[in-house]
């Protein structure tokens, strides 16, 4: 699993697990509810989930670069 995570998944079951292990951290919800969920649902809210990550990625950088100034 933890190559999965380094690497990126190789097989259809892991990248299942790590999508639905991410958004229900994100989500903070039961896995399966993930489960339950329509295929198209999942995919919209782990690329908004990605796109929140990054924004916070990028406001810490700027912060730090403030910091360093």
């Amino acid at each position: 699993m933890r190559d999965a995570v380094r690497k990126g998944p190789q097989d259809p079951r892991t990248v299942s697990l790590l999508i639905t292990y991410t958004l229900s951290k994100a989500l903070a919800i039961s896995p399966l509810e993930i489960m339950k969920m329509p295929a198209s649902m999942v995919m919209d809210f782990l690329y908004i989930h990605r796109n929140f990550e990054e924004l916070k990625a990028d406001t810490i950088e700027q912060e730090m670069k403030k910091v360093k100034k």
